[in-house]
């Protein structure tokens, strides 16, 4: 944290020194303590977009399992009804049973994921409907609840 300031061997002692010689500076920078609220909602965000990618990628996963059984839909969360439909309509000769099962575990991951991610973000719009900043800057156009929480909450 501090090693520019450490002018000898490390010890309690010297690492004391350091701290107050870089506090003193008029350049330091302090990082603001966040508040509970802020780091629940930051939590909450942080939370959702790990299940969003995790949701993508299973999807990816199975767009590239489908595909080597010549299966293809479009890219996008959206075709991957399409995957699920043409798995049910293809025949045993082209996806074997084994693979059907395991890539079925997969739709229904797919499927977890998406309603984990649905529960948090309602979460989250709870916390943005409680606060009157958040829902002023979701009237701005372009900024919807889960930006205007996010911009809210990041702030100090």
């Amino acid at each position: 944290m501090c090693e520019p300031y450490v002018k000898r061997n490390k010890t309690d002692a010297a690492d004391a020194e350091a701290i107050c010689e870089a506090v003193v500076r008029p350049t330091m920078r302090f990082v603001p303590i966040k508040s509970v609220s802020q780091q629940t909602v930051l939590a909450l965000h942080r939370t959702r977009a790990l299940l969003v990618r995790q949701r993508t990628a299973t999807i990816n996963a199975l767009r590239g399992l489908l595909g080597e059984f010549g299966l293809i839909a479009g890219k996008g969360t959206a075709r991957s009804e399409d995957l699920r439909r043409r798995l049910s309509q293809a025949d045993k000769d082209t996806v074997p049973d084994e693979a059907r099962q395991a890539i079925t575990s997969l739709f229904e991951h797919v499927d977890q994921l998406r309603e984990r991610a649905e529960t948090v973000e309602a979460e989250i719009l709870t916390w943005h409907k409680a606060n009157a900043a958040s829902e002023r800057l979701a009237a701005v156009p372009g900024i919807g609840p889960l930006t205007a929480s996010v911009l809210i909450y990041t702030r100090n």
